[in-house]
């Protein structure tokens, strides 16, 4: 299924290989003004071709599909050249009915995922997931976070950024990104240090570009693993 791409708002294909529950998620987001379904996908894969043809904004993935699976299919959307402009990643939501282990969430978030929900998520928040994340943000279900930032803090996973890598940052930057660490927005980062929305947008756009990252989910990742955040606190020296 497709629809005509014409009207302004964000771009939404669904990756889904249950039908009905594609339905569902089809009329859910249909309804909503900001919100523009351009595509549905039966796998993983067909999900990868679409979203090229496509340009999507946000994908909403499931984990559990056939030919390629939801992590494997958001490693090759989130790619450095799948979209061809290197200033545009395409965001992906994992909704998935398989759990929310620490080890499956970190997994789709070290593939790229920008957000991760359960499927018994209330309808409003993959409303609130697909705005935040377009918007540049990371959303996490508060149901899965906890598990997430301690397993994080307590056992990095492989690929742990290089030693040193937060030495890239200044002061001000290492602030800022401890209170992404902590799931603020940039006006709640804005209020707490008295600055300009635009000011705090340019030095996250600065941060994911000296830690070398996509997107703020992937900063967050190296906040914790760097030791810059723990969980319950913040590292001395912040």
């Amino acid at each position: 299924m497709t629809t005509d791409s014409s009207t302004a708002g964000i771009r939404v294909l669904l990756a889904d290989d249950h039908p009905l529950f594609r339905g569902g998620l089809l009329m859910l987001l249909s309804a909503h003004p900001r919100i523009q379904v351009v595509g549905e996908a039966g796998d993983g894969a067909q999900a990868v071709v679409m979203a090229r043809r496509l340009q999507p904004d946000v994908v909403v993935m499931d984990l559990d599909m056939p030919h390629l699976d939801g992590v494997a299919a958001t490693r090759q959307l989130t790619s450095d050249d799948f979209t061809g402009d290197p200033g545009r990643t395409i965001r992906i939501i994992i909704l998935t009915g398989l759990g929310s282990t620490p080890e499956a969430v970190c997994a789709a978030l070290r593939a790229g995922a920008s957000g991760y929900l359960l499927k018994d998520a209330a309808p409003t928040e993959l409303v609130t997931a697909i705005e935040s994340v377009a918007d540049g943000l990371a959303y996490l279900a508060p149901n899965v976070t906890p598990g997430v930032i301690a397993d994080i803090a307590s056992r990095p996973v492989p690929g742990r950024p290089a030693p040193g890598i937060l030495d890239r940052l200044t002061a001000r930057e290492r602030e800022i990104l401890s209170q992404m660490a902590y799931g603020l927005s940039n006006d709640d980062i804005a209020g707490r240090f008295h600055l300009s929305v635009a000011t705090v947008r340019t030095h996250a756009c600065r941060i994911l570009n000296k830690l070398e990252v996509r997107d703020r989910a992937g900063a967050v990742v190296v906040a914790y693993q760097s030791g810059l955040v723990l969980a319950g606190g913040i590292s001395p020296g912040i």
